[in-house]
C-alpha cells in the first residue's frame, strides 16, 4: 500500500463547500466557507484565507485482518465518483486510556465488541471512506476520517455514524468534530 499525504484547508477555496462543522465531543474548529483537499504540495496554494489544516497520512492497516481486508477490497469503490457530492470529514482524537492499552486490546475493542469494520461493511459500496492517520504526524488528532457519497444515501450515512458512535469504542473518543460538505461542480477535484 502507498502512503497518500493529504491536507484538508478549510477556508475561503476549495472544491468542497462546508455545509456545517459541529463539535460532537470536545472544542469544535473554526467555522469556514470551503474546504481544499490537496497533496503536501498543493497547500500552500490555498493557504490564503485558511481558517485551519489538518494533516494526515494512509498507513498499513493495523486493526484489520486479511480476510476484512479482502472484503474490503472487493466491495468499496474508490473515491472521487462524479455521484458522490456529498462528504464528510471527521476528525477523531482517543483518549490517553485508548493509547495506553496493547494493539490486541484495541483490536479487541474496535471489532470483537464495537464492530466497527463489520458495521462499515453493510454501508459499502455507496458510502466509500479513506481513513488518515494523523497521531503521528504531531496533529490534534489521531484519525482524521473521509466518507464520500450520493446525495440519496445521506440518510444511510447518518445511520452509519450513529451506530459507530454508540459503540464500545466511542467511549475512548475525548474529541470528534463533524464537517458535512457539498461539492457543487461535480467536476472538481475531490480527495487526493
Amino acid at each position: 500500500m502507498s502512503v497518500i499525504q493529504t491536507a484538508f484547508v478549510a477556508g475561503t477555496r476549495g472544491a468542497w463547500r462546508i455545509e456545517r462543522i459541529t463539535a460532537v465531543t470536545g472544542q469544535a474548529l473554526a467555522q469556514a466557507d470551503r474546504l481544499a483537499v490537496v497533496g503536501p504540495g498543493e497547500a500552500g496554494e490555498v493557504a490564503a484565507g485558511a481558517q485551519w489544516r489538518l494533516d494526515g497520512a494512509t498507513g498499513h492497516p493495523r486493526y484489520a485482518t486479511r480476510q476484512e481486508l479482502d472484503t474490503l477490497a472487493a466491495v468499496q469503490q474508490g473515491l472521487g465518483r462524479p455521484e458522490a457530492r456529498c462528504a464528510a470529514l471527521i476528525p477523531i482524537r482517543k483518549n490517553p486510556a485508548w493509547w495506553a492499552l496493547g494493539q490486541d486490546e484495541r483490536r479487541a475493542i474496535l471489532e470483537e465488541q464495537s464492530h466497527h469494520i463489520a458495521i462499515g461493511l453493510e454501508y459499502l459500496p455507496p458510502i466509500a471512506r479513506r481513513l488518515y492517520h494523523a497521531r503521528e504526524l504531531g496533529q490534534s488528532f489521531d484519525f482524521l476520517t473521509w466518507f464520500e457519497y450520493a446525495p440519496q444515501h445521506a440518510d444511510a450515512f447518518e445511520e452509519l455514524v450513529s451506530r459507530l458512535r454508540q459503540s464500545a469504542e466511542w467511549r475512548f473518543v475525548e474529541r470528534e468534530v463533524d464537517i458535512r460538505l457539498v461539492q457543487d461542480d461535480p467536476t472538481l477535484q475531490g480527495v487526493v
